[in-house]
Parts: structure tokens; sequence; C-alpha cells
């Protein structure tokens, strides 16, 4: 899928893709911050049918809704052809004991043999990350690896 970006000067970024129905859909991401859900006109493309003004908070909502499913969606289905393998999605819950720790404190791997493969905070996807990011209460944690192995790095993100 193609997406368009054009500045448009003195305001910001308009980044846009046209859907299979025909529609115009994009963010503009103007400088002060704000952002600018729109749609186009169906019969003329390049006229705005609708917008709706976000909060960076609305935004990154909006983003998670739309960007976790669909990044565990691929993954799921890269791991449908192996067998015993399976992605689950964590969250770091505000009690957690790695609330504000670092990925490699919890020792996932080595305890669990599963894998973090992304963390989703704020609907912003940070794919491989590193042993040095931090988890930070409300993440969400793309993991892979045997049912056994989910349940135990569910276990160590919930108690330690």
């Amino acid at each position: 899928m193609d997406v368009t970006v054009t500045p448009l000067p003195g305001l910001g970024t308009q980044q846009d893709f046209t859907t299979r129905s025909g529609h115009r859909i994009g963010v503009i991401t103007y400088r002060d911050g704000r952002f600018e859900l729109i749609v186009s006109d169906h019969e003329d493309p390049d006229k705005v049918a609708a917008s709706v003004d976000l909060t960076t908070t609305e935004t990154s909502a909006l983003a998670n809704l739309l960007g976790a499913p669909q990044l565990v969606a691929q993954l799921t289905e890269q791991q449908r052809e192996v067998a015993g393998i399976t992605t689950w999605q964590l969250p770091v819950a505000p009690n957690s004991p790695y609330d504000g720790r670092a990925l490699g404190e919890t020792e996932m791997r080595t305890r669990t043999s599963a894998s973090i493969v992304a963390v989703v905070r704020g609907g912003t996807v940070h794919p491989s990350p590193r042993p040095d990011f931090h988890f930070v209460a409300s993440d969400l944690v793309v993991v892979v690896g045997t049912i056994d192995g989910l349940r135990a790095a569910s276990e160590i993100l919930e108690k330690g």
C-alpha cells in the first residue's frame, strides 16, 4: 500500500492512502502538535468529507487500537507455520514488579524460552526491544513462545 506524504508549508504534513473502496484516509500532523484524521469524499478524493481533531492522547489510543492487533495478527500469521509456537499480548500492570525496570532484568528468554518481540506503548510499537528497554505500566508486551513459556512469561510480568 502506498502512503503519500504531502508537506503543508507553514502547517505540517499530511499522510494518506487510498482504500480499496476509493476513499482517501489520512492524518494531518500540525506543527503545533495537533492531529486531524481526515476521510475524503468518495466522488472527489481531493475533497474532505469528514475530519476529526484528535489530541495526542486520542491519537495514541487510536494508533494502539489499530496497530497492536495488526502487529499481533501479522506475528500470528507468521508463526502459524511453526507448530507449537504462539503469540500473546501481556500487559505490564501498574503493580508489576517490572514497571520502571529494564527488559533484561526479567531474564525472560533464559527463564521461559519465550521471546519478547515487541512492546506497544501509547500507540507506538517498539519492535525487537533491547535489554535496556524500560517497561512502564500499561505497556503491552508481545511475546512469542510455547504455551508453557507464555504462561511463565505472564507470571514473571505479574509477580516477578
